[in-house]
């Protein structure tokens, strides 16, 4: 019984190996630079626009209309996640059944005993990884703020480079190539809009705007489309009204991130407080209790 165990436990580590050993590999190519070719986009050819078997959602017990994961899809729609919703809830269930096989077995190989590092990380690994997936909308919604702030901030260098060129005779498509290179988070959604343009420029803004998924890209998408359909200033004048929008938003989250620090920097400045009463004070006060006692 020890030896099946003790086998168990070493191919569950070792397919965790292979599992986060897959997801570096992936994040390291998603890294590199990519060539965009015709074929890429044909929804047939990308996986991401499937859903997963019906058998493998039914096995977990993953159904659609609960509210959770309707929640977790608005939060992956605005952490820019285009895929569907199912396969990162599939995945989740999948990696949290696992890591609870894999806990129980460690649990039975120790039978209570976690004195050495082995046994303590063993055990601390998949509880975490497991309490961060039970977790995970809130850090979902963590991403999601993060992610829209950078998008407003590119979205106010954007919308100030158009109004620098709004006495260019340039169209609003050559307008947009020129601000291509002040994006980094929104330089694919731009460029697929761009590419996509004269095909049917509605439909690539309505897929832009989906793509970016926040409330500043609705706004500003809006503003793009008036623009192409009416070179006129007065449409500048409101492209000017959301950069004084844009700007007091990127204002505000910067004076909530001060105050963030400073709540942070008053905690930790307490530790030195809470230290100095353990060593000091809390020795004064066991010997008060322990004189009131024998007094008593």
């Amino acid at each position: 019984m020890y030896e099946w165990i003790s086998a168990s436990i070493r191919i569950g580590s070792i397919a965790l190996q292979f599992v986060f050993a897959g997801a570096a590999i992936f994040a390291l190519l998603k890294l590199m630079p990519k060539r965009q070719t015709r074929w890429k986009k044909l929804a047939l050819l990308d996986w991401r626009t499937s859903s997963p078997p019906v058998k493998w959602l039914k096995l977990f017990g993953i159904k659609k209309g609960l509210s959770s994961y309707q929640e977790r899809e608005l939060l992956l729609t605005g952490c820019g996640v285009m895929a569907d919703p199912m396969w990162y809830m599939l995945l989740r269930r999948a990696v949290i059944f696992v890591l609870t096989t894999v806990l129980l077995l460690i649990v039975l190989l120790y039978k209570g005993s976690y004195t050495s590092i082995i046994a303590q990380l063993s055990v601390g690994v998949p509880i975490v990884v497991i309490a961060a997936l039970k977790l995970d909308r809130m850090w979902l919604r963590s991403l999601l703020k993060m992610r829209s702030l950078q998008m407003t901030k590119e979205i106010y260098t954007i919308s100030n480079q158009l109004l620098y060129l709004s006495d260019s005779t340039l169209h609003i498509h050559s307008k947009l190539m020129r601000c291509i290179p002040f994006t980094k988070v929104m330089r694919s959604d731009l460029e697929w809009l761009l590419a996509e343009w004269y095909h049917d420029p509605s439909q690539a803004l309505k897929g832009f705007k989906l793509r970016i998924g926040t409330d500043d890209g609705m706004s500003f998408v809006e503003t793009i489309d008036a623009l192409r359909q009416h070179e006129s200033g007065h449409y500048y004048e409101l492209l000017r009204v959301r950069i004084a929008d844009y700007k007091e938003k990127i204002e505000l989250a910067k004076e909530s991130r001060k105050e963030s620090t400073s709540y942070v920097l008053f905690a930790i400045a307490g530790i030195p407080i809470l230290y100095t009463f353990q060593v000091f004070i809390y020795p004064w006060v066991m010997e008060g209790q322990k004189l009131f006692q024998s007094l008593g």
